[in-house]
């Protein structure tokens, strides 16, 4: 599995080859990606703080997972690899859905992703990787929100923009203070 290559897509996802990560990022090209937003049973959202020693957006706040799928893994099968490599935990995901993005990272790198959003339901403590991770927490949906208009800066680029597109989501699709 080689995890330095990501694949490259058009708008409509279809794979046009891979390219050398960082590459890509330099380069901004579009390219697959994931990101993971776990729920726990009382309607919470799992954030973690990004390692400081990450390639980008070191110690900022996001959503539980991000990656880049490998060709060879189907994405499901993927996010829950990258859930036990980084968080230490396993849960079923299914996709809820996808957009596009493009933001400068401040560091000449670009994200222009394909992002396949995840969504899973998790209880328990998260044991999980100090070189990928800082710290981590569950947060209500206002207090998140609330931090994203009064301190967009602890954030990652792509969470300002995926966060008000899972919660849409989740309140419509969630049941009660429940999720399945």
């Amino acid at each position: 599995m080689d995890r330095s290559k990501v694949i490259l897509v058009n708008e409509q996802d279809q794979p046009l080859g891979n390219a050398d990560k960082m590459e890509a990022h330099l380069s901004g090209q579009l390219h697959r990606a994931i990101s993971i937003f776990i729920f726990n049973n009382r309607g919470e959202m799992l954030l973690q703080q990004r390692a400081l020693e990450k390639y980008h957006s070191g110690g900022l706040w996001t959503n539980a997972c991000c990656s880049h799928p490998l060709e060879e893994m189907s994405l499901l099968d993927f996010g829950r690899l990258r859930l036990r490599e980084e968080l230490g935990f396993e849960t079923k995901l299914e996709k809820i859905f996808d957009f596009i993005y493009r933001a400068e990272m401040g560091n000449g790198l670009i994200e222009h992703e394909l992002d396949h959003v995840l969504l899973g339901v998790y209880d328990g403590m998260v044991p999980f990787d100090s070189k990928e991770v800082m710290d981590y927490r569950f947060s209500d949906l206002e207090s998140i929100e609330a931090s994203l208009i009064s301190n967009p800066e602890k954030y990652t680029a792509w969470f300002l923009l995926a966060f008000p597109k899972v919660k849409a989501w989740f309140e419509k699709n969630a049941t009660g203070s429940s999720i399945s």
